[in-house]
């Protein structure tokens, strides 16, 4: 009928249709933003490193800070409990087929990192205490961090978790070795102590997460939902915690120092998925042997250095911004595997790691 008036749909007027798909498409970019690992990183970060203004004596991340405190490490112990949910079955058949994929990636990581570092420190003119500290970098276990990103980049958990539990029981033994050797340093029974420490909370909520997803399934669907979701928050609540707790050392890193770790780190990055595919690893224990290689444990490093160093020594810096530095690399990472698309199932090469 004349008159009438008709129901109004996108595409009846170009120009009201071209809103309607730029405000679709702006929505879900939007989404993907406030859903993005990356974005909550790097906002959380800034808001712990900026905080402190003149105006506002309350601190949110003040009561909290404790590097060494037991907020970490039940922290730490919840989100091992959150991996341990996510890990499958069929990511262990492979790893109790071949068991020296975790042997070659524990050398990987103790051969070329503190390698790395030293050389670092041998061609970019720095501070001797700074060096230090950029050698404690290269000498300590795999970050746990590395755990929740391989999640995040669809890689191995199982392998991941493997290699840092076995990079971390041997780190009372590998770390005094490789700063004897690089540095001349000595270390004290702190390290046993810390390495023990963080073995446990590594190793133990991750084969609880396990067995409690096989257990019972009503958990299992729980945890299916929100196992990756509460991992990453508790991910990036140490971090934010870290970065508050070390604000001081963080405002006194140059642009030096920056390249220095940057290239400890990118190549970590490279030798661990060149490693890989030298010895033809699945897909996905490649990423998870890449993050693993290039993700360090600057906080047990940060204790390390204040430690040997005093709490007043530079050698803390280049640690406390690795700690940050590596999450952020790492992120962009794993985010960038992750909308790649699915990674490929570890047992599917198994045939190819026998020759």
């Amino acid at each position: 009928m004349a008159g009438e008036l008709l129901p109004w749909r996108p595409g009846g007027s170009s120009s009201f249709a071209g809103f309607w798909r730029f405000e679709q498409v702006g929505a879900r970019s939007l989404s993907r933003v406030f859903n993005s690992l990356l974005f909550w990183l790097v906002l959380s970060s800034l808001l712990a490193y900026a905080w402190p203004v003149q105006q506002l004596q309350f601190d949110p991340f003040t009561p909290s800070v404790s590097i060494k405190g037991p907020l970490i490490w039940a922290l730490v112990a919840c989100a091992m409990f959150c991996l341990g949910t996510l890990v499958r079955r069929d990511e262990l058949r492979p790893l109790y087929q071949h068991p020296w994929w975790v042997v070659l990636g524990v050398l990987t990581q103790v051969l070329v990192m503190p390698a790395t570092a030293w050389g670092v420190t041998q061609l970019i003119p720095l501070d001797r205490d700074i060096a230090n500290g950029i050698i404690l970098v290269g000498c300590v276990p795999g970050a746990m961090a590395s755990n929740v990103l391989t999640s995040t980049a669809r890689g191995s958990v199982a392998y991941s978790v493997s290699l840092t539990s076995v990079a971390t029981l041997l780190s009372p033994l590998t770390v005094p070795l490789v700063l004897w050797i690089v540095a001349s340093a000595a270390t004290d029974k702190s390290l046993l102590e810390s390495s023990l420490r963080l073995s446990v909370l590594v190793v133990l909520p991750t084969v609880l997460g396990f067995h409690a997803c096989r257990t019972w399934n009503r958990f299992q669907n729980w945890a299916e939902v929100w196992g990756a979701r509460i991992a990453s928050f508790t991910l990036l609540w140490i971090i934010v915690i870290v970065v508050a707790g070390d604000r001081e050392n963080l405002m006194h890193v140059g642009w030096v120092l920056v390249l220095a770790l940057l290239v400890i780190n990118v190549i970590g990055y490279f030798a661990g998925w060149f490693v890989g595919g030298v010895a033809k690893l699945p897909e996905a224990c490649r990423r998870a042997l890449t993050l693993e290689v290039g993700m360090q444990n600057a906080g047990l490093g940060t204790a390390l250095a204040v430690t040997l160093y005093g709490e007043d020594s530079l050698a803390t810096i280049p640690t406390a911004a690795y700690t940050f530095g590596c999450m952020l690399t790492g992120t962009i990472l794993a985010v960038g595997w992750q909308r790649d698309g699915e990674a490929v199932e570890v047992n599917a090469a198994e045939g190819a790691s026998d020759q």
